[in-house]
């Protein structure tokens, strides 16, 4: 019997995968607007480029790392980026807080479905748990 997939490990990654876009489409924002006005409190526009694209670059790149729990602890710390950037970028206040909301959501309902899995493959037992070998 092969071993299915984590609905944990594939929510999150899905929501670090949005964030990815959503932390790229921030940075062209606070980009802009450090344009508008140079005297904001935004740091240079190198920095920004450079914070912005690193941490839509680790958004990307942390789903590989979800294999083991220290992915885990490097999504949590880019949720908690995605909130302190708000102290620069107001809006990323609530969109951080959504944010943050779903990826608490993908970590509970993902474990609750791998749990509900694991306890249905124990009830059917082992030959009872392979999902296409008895079927038409």
């Amino acid at each position: 019997m092969k071993k299915t997939k984590s609905s944990k490990r594939a929510l999150a990654s899905i929501v670090l995968s949005f964030e990815s876009f959503v932390i790229f489409f921030a940075t062209l924002a606070a980009f802009g607007l450090k344009g508008a006005d140079p005297a904001s409190n935004l740091p240079d526009t190198t920095a920004i480029w450079a914070i912005g694209l690193s941490f839509a670059i680790a958004a990307i790149l942390t789903p590989a790392l979800l294999r083991s729990p220290a992915g885990y602890v490097v999504g949590w710390i880019i949720q908690a980026a995605l909130l302190a950037s708000g102290f620069w970028l107001w809006g990323m206040f609530l969109i951080g807080a959504i944010l943050v909301g779903l990826w608490v959501w993908a970590l509970i309902a993902g474990g609750t479905i791998d749990k509900a899995r694991e306890n249905y493959n124990k009830m059917m037992g082992e030959s009872g748990a392979d999902t296409g070998a008895n079927q038409a």
